[in-house]
């Protein structure tokens, strides 16, 4: 609650009143109220929302830049409102980092000097902080700059000097405060695409504010919106889009191309029935028969891929005398879970066979058929009425 009686605000809020209704009867402004939650280790996790709704408020107490009139956050167990000013400085210091929207590089600093500054803040030798700052500034794509000033560097440039600043100290969580929204659009797309890639290989915690749409759904693995300092509802962006809360959270995401959001994993159907590679032709015929199918996926003891099996071939290979495996098509498609529904279009329509979905470790997690995939749209246009 910002002002000096914050008691006020919080018994108007307690009584239902709305954030400006408390605002006219006490002067007081609500900036967060009963927003808990819990953030899991190495996802990202974007507050999002119109300008005023709260979520940088929410971001900056996370680290007590702001401090919470009431309640705890919780940081592996340990209760940051509970702890002394020493304490909170080691846990700015070593277990979270902060990248901000407008960079705050020391513009009199070069790049090497500013990524080493919270290395140096801990006591770092220089030797060793400037050997931990030349990897960081490499691993953001700023090798060669190292002796440049924040002002001889573009937008986009500088933003990642302030990323490679806040993952020098090797933080647990990064907390970043719209951190992309100065940028041009193209860099913007860009870097988020670097932090993506960043994500993938560092699996950092990142809690992420965003006014905007488009990069909440890119980036988040979760996502929760914000009004009037309240959240109205937290969830995959799939969640968000096909089972909005509220009338709020749905005008907030009508026009949204779902296309784009929903995935293979949304429309794909269980991989029933498959069949081994070492059944017998005889037992393939006989699954698709009993389910109506033309071909069928055939896989190993661990569920991984091997091909597909067409219904012409097995006949053909059964008076062969042959083996599933010397009858089997590479000839079909196949994706990953996180294909976008707008992807899966293209691939269909050049394509009559089912489409494979496959996880990293090559195992068959479903399979998609055009059916499965006009149902998907059908009902998108459905949602959208």
């Amino acid at each position: 609650m910002f002002g000096k009686h914050p008691k006020k605000a919080l018994f108007y809020v307690e009584k239902g009143l709305s954030k400006t209704e408390i605002f006219n009867k006490t002067g007081q402004t609500v900036g967060l109220y009963n927003a808990s939650f819990e953030i899991y280790e190495g996802e990202i996790f974007v507050l999002m929302g119109l300008s005023g709704s709260g979520k940088s408020t929410l971001l900056r107490c996370l680290n007590r830049l702001i401090e919470p009139t009431s309640g705890n956050i919780l940081i592996d167990g340990e209760d940051v409102t509970a702890v002394d000013k020493d304490r909170l400085r080691e846990i700015r210091e070593r277990k979270i980092s902060m990248v901000f929207q407008n960079f705050a590089l020391l513009p009199h600093r070069t790049i090497i000097d500013n990524v080493a500054y919270g290395l140096e803040i801990q006591g770092i030798a220089k030797d060793e902080r400037y050997r931990i700052a030349e990897e960081v500034i490499e691993r953001v794509g700023l090798k060669g700059h190292e002796k440049s000033k924040p002002s001889q560097l573009s937008g986009g440039m500088q933003q990642r000097v302030g990323l490679a600043r806040a993952l020098a100290t090797d933080p647990d969580i990064l907390l970043m405060d719209e951190a992309f929204s100065a940028l041009d659009p193209l860099i913007r797309s860009d870097m988020q695409d670097e932090l993506l890639e960043l994500e993938e290989n560092m699996q950092k915690t990142i809690v992420f504010v965003s006014h905007d749409l488009d990069e909440a759904l890119k980036l988040g693995d979760r996502i929760a919106l914000m009004k009037d300092g309240v959240i109205a509802q937290i969830g995959t962006p799939e969640e968000i889009l096909t089972n909005p809360a509220d009338d709020y959270v749905s005008r907030f995401v009508a026009g949204v191309d779902k296309t784009k959001i929903l995935t293979a994993e949304n429309v794909m159907k269980r991989p029933d029935p498959v069949v081994s590679i070492r059944s017998g032709i005889e037992v393939a015929l006989k699954l698709m028969e009993i389910h109506g199918r033309s071909s069928i996926f055939v896989v190993d003891a661990n569920k991984r891929l091997h091909g597909l099996l067409m219904v012409d071939d097995a006949v053909k290979g059964l008076k062969e005398k042959k083996q599933i495996s010397e009858i089997l098509t590479k000839n079909f498609p196949i994706t990953s879970p996180e294909t976008p529904l707008q992807d899966l279009i293209s691939i269909s329509v050049k394509t009559d066979k089912p489409i494979a979905v496959v996880n990293a470790n090559e195992k068959l997690v479903g399979t998609i058929v055009r059916g499965s995939i006009l149902s998907a749209l059908k009902k998108v246009e459905e949602d959208e009425k």
